[in-house]
């Protein structure tokens, strides 16, 4: 079973969107399956095999998610992000900005899937590995 512990030990590493497929690859190995971030303050659940699940601590002072959602600067964003140009917490404040209430990752298909308040899918990537 793996520990939020170790989780953002492996997220620590991370600079930028550009070090991002590195990181899925790591936690992948200690057994996480999927997990769901909230972008009003970065909680997140992680899930694994057979149910198991654990949670982090908000990292943030919470953010206020914009109801309008813009799906062309979000995109513009997130492509800046993963060139290496912004860190985490400035792509949440971009998401929260943009609409983005939460994203999903599933490690299995290696995809993230990013949401809005109302539950609808906004965008599907495919992560590199």
């Amino acid at each position: 079973m793996f520990t939020v512990e170790q989780i953002e030990a492996a997220h620590a590493k991370v600079k930028s969107g550009a070090d991002f497929p590195d990181y899925i690859k790591e936690i992948k190995e200690f057994g996480v399956r999927s997990f769901q971030t909230w972008v009003k303050d970065s909680q997140t659940e992680y899930f694994g095999e057979n149910g198991y699940s654990t949670k982090s601590q908000p990292k943030y002072d919470e953010l206020m998610i914009e109801n309008k959602f813009d799906k062309e600067l979000f995109i513009k964003q997130l492509k800046s992000h993963q060139r290496g140009e912004t860190d985490y917490m400035k792509f949440c404040k971009d998401c929260a900005e943009t609409g983005i209430e939460k994203w999903i990752v599933d490690l299995n298909q290696f995809t993230c899937i990013y949401y809005d308040q109302s539950g609808n899918e906004i965008l599907t990537e495919e992560i590199p590995h």
